[in-house]
């Protein structure tokens, strides 16, 4: 019986987030969705525009005896810069900013633990703006949103962003990609 926890994380772009959890091993599943803004059911073009709350977040179930909630979160922070407020990349807005959504106490603890560590070692040169909340309002994206980068692959974006990011995530996490 798998042991299946969720994480829930914004990190810019969701479709770049979604493509790389989906190649890790011990990932059942990434969603695109959007978490923490007061609009009850948002489309993407209210997220967008900025007024909603929420940002463009990744929901990863994952078997809890294959990969750790903490490999989940060292892969997040190796996907985006998390020192970045409001924006990834070219990508502008609140809906784009860095947070960690938490389903529980203790992924709380392992997330701040996580930033902690990150500082010490001052991997950026400025400091980690990532917020730690708990989840509110999750609401899945639209299916056309769902496993968007390997269904679109000739999309412009997904060559100019997606596509340099996750081979730059496969080289770094080459052992806990799927086979």
């Amino acid at each position: 019986m798998a042991n299946i926890q969720h994480a829930t994380l914004a990190g810019g772009c969701f479709w770049c987030i979604e493509s790389a959890f989906n190649s890790i091993e011990g990932v059942i599943s990434a969603f695109s969705a959007y978490a923490g803004g007061q609009t009850a059911n948002p489309t993407y073009e209210q997220v967008c525009d900025g007024t909603t709350g929420h940002a463009e977040v990744v929901r990863v179930n994952f078997d809890a005896d294959k990969i750790s909630y903490r490999d989940i979160l060292e892969v997040f922070f190796a996907l985006h810069n998390p020192t970045q407020i409001n924006r990834q990349g070219n990508d502008i807005g609140t809906q784009y900013r860095s947070e960690i959504f938490f389903h529980d106490n203790e992924q709380k603890k392992v997330a701040e633990q996580i930033i902690d560590e990150i500082e010490l070692e001052e991997i950026w040169s400025s400091p980690v703006v990532t917020e730690i909340t708990a989840l509110n309002n999750y609401y899945q994206a639209e299916d056309y949103h769902q496993d968007y980068f390997s269904k679109n692959p000739q999309n412009q974006y997904c060559n100019m962003v997606v596509a340099p990011k996750l081979a730059k995530f496969k080289k770094k996490f080459a052992s806990l990609l799927k086979s």
